[in-house]
């Protein structure tokens, strides 16, 4: 799946809750002080955070950036706008769109960074990234709770996978990120928004429907369908021009997207179909030919067809997902390759790791065979592919999808009971399951007589179900 050109930032919270429309209040980078409406502008700062956190060199002039200081407000070349809240990863993407964006829209630009997970190292020196390519704020949240509570947990419920394989990464982090940049535009009093998503990709959809659903009045800007850059050279040219610092680090060869949830890979030798991933590309997961040799057993706690706890210790949404990533990473769980269908039409090919996850949606379906009966069970399965492409497509705003999540809720309210699993070299086996609403009866299932189940009973029954069939039959043979 297309990833957002610049990956955006990851964090925990408690059991599901409706989903958020209001505001929410912002958690800002620790040295911007923020007043109730506004942003105080940048201050100078010493690094965020830990000593083992690898700070990005930069190759440009470090004194000031004298291009984009004489940028004056007024009309830019494109329009003008006041103020734009832009989705920003500090990569050379975003870090180029700040610039274009004062150049194009002679307008004030607000960096928003949201922490959905992706790491730690991606949030050094993003402070001081962003006010050197000319923006006026940068805004850090962390989103990592409310992610997993309000978009992961309700998707795990639902069952929604989308073309058989998927499980959403992406899709769902999307919306909670534009919700957030959403709320940002309203505290700044910013008249846009914009992101550093590609024309060709899912996530310029994912976006946009958003900030259509919960602000329309907001304009949007979305620079790769508006600019001349066609790559990484004509990018790195136009950072030079206006004196925007590069980063030095080893470019990935592939197109990477990481959250709590799962870390997707594209491109370079994945775009030949014929070519198996190499064994140095994983990075949340251990080649399940390199896992221990000795099975380990993990038992998840669900309540209404929600993950609570892990082996007994009860946790908060995002620490329970960080807690089974890790033990499904070790064994090898949760690697997919597969080629999907884009929104946009096209086919691509993702390689997706998603340890945790894999646990979890095992847990879940298991626990559902003991507490749904058939019909439910089937009407739920047939929903679920609606949902996962209402996720997959953006529309997690949308009516239908919020009423969909209405019924996933009240069908799975006895969804409550624990699930014990075996992780061995990459396979998840389900040892034992226990429900106190399970419809499983020992003593009716049993191959002994019993009196609530008469084996008698069943040639009536047999007559009955096969009685079309048989009129059928008699049909054809003149009977």
């Amino acid at each position: 799946m297309t990833q957002m050109n610049a990956v955006l930032i990851h964090s925990y919270a408690a059991i599901l809750s409706p989903r958020p429309h209001g505001k929410e209040q912002l958690q800002h980078h620790e040295l911007c002080k923020p007043s109730p409406l506004s942003f105080k502008e940048f201050r100078p700062r010493t690094s965020v955070g830990a000593s083992n956190l690898q700070v990005v060199k930069a190759v440009l002039q470090t004194e000031a950036n004298t291009e984009i200081s004489e940028i004056k407000k007024g009309a830019g070349k494109r329009g003008k706008l006041d103020k734009v809240v832009l989705a920003y990863s500090g990569g050379l993407d975003t870090s180029v769109i700040v610039p274009w964006l004062r150049e194009n829209y002679g307008c004030d630009v607000v960096c928003f960074t949201a922490d959905v997970g992706q790491g730690l190292n991606e949030l050094e020196g993003l402070e001081q990234k962003a006010k050197t390519s000319g923006a006026s704020q940068l805004v850090v949240k962390d989103l990592k709770e409310e992610f997993v509570r309000d978009y992961i947990f309700p998707c795990l419920r639902a069952g929604a996978v989308y073309e058989r394989k998927y499980l959403l990464g992406t899709s769902m982090a999307r919306p909670v990120i534009a919700k957030a940049m959403v709320d940002v535009a309203k505290e700044v009093r910013a008249d846009a928004v914009s992101h550093g998503c590609t024309g060709k990709g899912n996530d310029q959809v994912r976006f946009e429907l958003t900030f259509f659903a919960l602000n329309p009045k907001l304009n949007v800007v979305a620079p790769w369908r508006e600019w001349d850059i066609t790559g990484r050279e004509d990018a790195i040219e136009y950072a030079k021009k206006h004196n925007v610092p590069v980063p030095v680090t080893k470019k990935s060869i592939y197109s990477r997207d990481r959250n709590l949830w799962h870390l997707s890979h594209e491109g370079d030798i994945l775009e030949d179909l014929s070519n198996e991933p190499k064994k140095d590309m994983y990075m949340m997961s251990i080649d399940s030919e390199d896992a221990p040799n000795q099975a380990e057993y993990v038992e998840i706690g669900i309540d209404s067809g929600l993950p609570v706890s892990v082996n007994g210790k009860s946790l908060s949404p995002a620490s329970l997902l960080s807690e089974l990533n890790e033990i499904g990473g070790r064994h090898g769980i949760g690697r997919i390759d597969m080629v999907e269908n884009r929104l946009v039409g096209m086919k691509s090919r993702g390689v997706y790791e998603t340890p945790g996850g894999t646990i979890l949606f095992a847990a879940v379906r298991e626990l559902e065979s003991l507490t749904l009966d058939r019909e439910t069970i089937q009407v739920k399965d047939s929903l679920a592919l609606k949902y996962a492409e209402l996720v997959y497509a953006g529309r997690w705003f949308d009516p239908l999808c919020e009423s969909m999540d209405a019924f996933m809720q009240k069908i799975t309210d006895t969804t409550t009971g624990s699930v014990t699993l075996k992780l061995y070299k990459g396979s998840v086996t389900v040892t034992g399951r226990k429900s106190p609403y399970s419809l499983y009866r020992q003593d009716i299932s049993s191959f002994e007589s019993g009196q609530i189940y008469d084996q008698a009973d069943a040639a009536g029954f047999i007559r009955l179900y096969g009685l079309p069939m048989r009129v059928r039959a008699m049909l054809e043979q003149g009977i």
